[in-house]
């Protein structure tokens, strides 16, 4: 028993749903649902095979040029900080 209702129940709830909508009209809008989730399934299994392949296949980084960027944006942090103690006296 699912939380009192029987299973006579749930078959006359099936019974007139059937006779609303018609055989034709549940059967498209379950081989639509179904089509859904069949795309949904490839696309996560697309979206993970595609972070795999980018995260094996990342660009090397010189890190000589690295150093060099780093090096010189710590001079211009000290240059401003001595201008701002220079300026506040």
């Amino acid at each position: 028993m699912l939380g009192g209702i029987s299973i006579w129940q749930l078959l006359i709830v099936l019974g007139i749903i059937i006779l609303i909508f018609g055989t034709k009209k549940l059967r498209n809008v379950g081989s639509d649902l179904g089509g859904a989730v069949k795309g949904f399934k490839k696309a996560m299994h697309d979206e993970d095979g595609k972070e795999k392949s980018e995260s094996t296949s990342q660009q090397r980084i010189d890190h000589s040029q690295q150093a060099s960027q780093d090096s010189r944006f710590d001079s211009d942090d000290i240059k401003s900080s001595a201008d701002d103690k220079a300026e506040r006296k």
